[in-house]
């Protein structure tokens, strides 16, 4: 498979950089080592490891929300955020990520407020939004700062 077809994506369940062609996102591609889904439409929980691999590394664009379970509109927000992730399924890939278990990634992100989502592509951040939103939001924004 030529390079230009292959899309860098980490699984979530084991932190392995998997290559997979474009052409068969909608195939529901595993893993190559645990065999877990790679592109599902669903919110992954992330720890620091994948966090980190995924928005340095992934080749889709990586919505990260920044989150507390102490969080009210964090909590009210969370399905809304599932509801995208669906509709997002082979545009991006949707990780949930909870500042109080990872207080120095949220530190060197500069989350000052939580929900927070940051949006990154090619290993960079490319754009953040504040507060809870609705699922028609999420995917206008990502649909918007993606390309």
């Amino acid at each position: 498979m030529p390079v230009a077809d292959a899309l860098k994506l980490t699984c979530t369940a084991c932190g392995q950089a998997n290559r997979v062609p474009a052409s068969r996102l909608g195939d529901a591609p595993k893993c190559g080592v645990c065999g877990a889904v790679l592109v599902n439409g669903e919110v992954a929980e992330l720890d620091a490891a994948t966090h980190d691999k995924m928005t340095r590394g992934d080749s889709l664009p990586v919505l990260v929300d920044y989150w507390a379970p102490w969080c009210g509109p964090c909590r009210a927000m969370a399905p809304e955020f599932a509801k995208a992730a669906k509709v997002l399924a082979q545009e991006a890939r949707l990780g949930k990520l909870n500042t109080d278990q990872h207080q120095e990634i949220s530190a060197r992100a500069g989350i000052r407020g939580i929900p927070a989502l940051i949006l990154y592509r090619n290993g960079r951040e490319v754009a953040r939004l504040a507060g809870a939103r609705p699922a028609a939001d999420i995917v206008a924004f990502v649909r918007q700062h993606a390309r």
